[in-house]
């Protein structure tokens, strides 16, 4: 069982880690916004991009898979573990040869994703407004504007998929590396 000494000597651990390494956490969060903002500017390429990142990540995974249930081909579940590397390799290639064409299947995923947790953070809100006081307001907002960029995405095929993962993970770096700056700053002054 976890103490609050041991809580409380882990935090000043973190914040101690922190603030020795702030110079690392403020340039990691420059080169995420500097990132972001190119994603954002760009979005086509930065799609094409993620889906041939992707692409490779498949694909070796994939190799790795097969490579290993072949190996231990006499383990339950071979047929399974061989369907599963099959095809994550598959996926890989279709995503390195046709990446244009992943980015819509990418930019489907995740238009239904946005809708799905639209609807789960609803839900979410409507079920604890007694508990959350006035909060719960603010995923009620979130769910609905969930809903609206699932359905902007969705109704917009397949045009959507030139810009969509690009501009939605260029935002993504440029609030993850927003973050990482003002907790650098925020360490290097404490």
């Amino acid at each position: 069982m976890t103490m609050p000494q041991d809580i409380a000597r882990l935090q000043s651990q973190m914040r101690e880690t922190v603030k020795s390494h702030w110079k690392g956490f403020l340039i990691e969060g420059i080169v995420l916004v500097i990132l972001g903002l190119a994603a954002i500017a760009i979005p086509q390429l930065a799609s094409i991009a993620i889906a041939i990142f992707l692409g490779w990540m498949f694909l070796i995974s994939g190799a790795l898979g097969l490579y290993l249930t072949i190996a231990a081909r006499e383990m339950p579940g071979f047929w399974w573990a061989l369907t599963s590397a099959a095809l994550a390799i598959i996926a890989g290639l279709v995503l390195l040869v046709q990446p244009v064409a992943g980015t819509l299947t990418l930019t489907i995923v995740v238009g239904v994703y946005f809708l799905a947790e639209g609807v789960a953070t609803i839900m979410y809100a409507l079920e604890h407004r007694s508990q959350l006081s006035g909060r719960w307001g603010w995923l009620l907002t979130a769910g609905i504007f969930d809903i609206l960029v699932a359905g902007a995405i969705i109704t917009g095929l397949p045009g959507t998929a030139a810009w969509a993962i690009g501009l939605l993970v260029g935002i993504n770096l440029v609030f993850g590396g927003t973050s990482l700056i003002g907790m650098a700053l925020a360490a290097r002054d404490s």
